[in-house]
């Protein structure tokens, strides 16, 4: 990043001088709620907030505050905090009972589409494979580090 002209700063410089905010990064304990009702006073008025990573990076209810208030002017969504009731069902002809959700959907401040990007044929077929091998391999005895997907 620095030989590319880029610098490392913290979260809080981020929240203060940003004007659009990509969250790209895995859900883990410490990452869960990186947006919340402490973190919305920090942000620039009017901030664009885009996650495609995991629903789970946003509080919700922080969310719609900080929409709600002008602090967060716009957001991109393709993940839900609180999406698993919602995933592989249609749900066309029923009444969505998450008023969260409908709130959010209800914004015009707000762009939601599905969390897709994984659902093409060479990244199906790269997972299925994957798992295969995985299981193969542990099947063999392979544990921990020696397994070429350990984590």
């Amino acid at each position: 990043v620095k030989a590319m002209g880029g610098k490392y700063v913290s979260q809080d410089e981020i929240f203060k001088n940003c004007d659009v905010i990509f969250l790209m990064m895995p859900l883990l304990p410490v990452t869960k709620h990186t947006i919340n009702e402490t973190v919305l006073p920090k942000m620039k008025k009017g901030v664009i907030l885009i996650n495609t990573s995991r629903g789970g990076l946003i509080d919700t209810a922080a969310l719609v505050k900080g929409i709600q208030s002008g602090i967060i002017g716009g957001c991109g969504l393709d993940v839900y905090e609180n999406e698993g009731d919602y995933f592989f069902q249609d749900w066309s002809g029923k009444a969505l009972e998450d008023g969260t959700l409908v709130t959010l959907l209800g914004s015009n401040r707000v762009v939601m589409t599905p969390h897709q990007a994984f659902f093409t044929r060479e990244a199906i077929d790269a997972i299925v494979s994957t798992t295969v091998t995985n299981l193969s391999n542990f099947s063999s005895g392979l544990r921990g580090e020696g397994l070429p997907n350990s984590i």
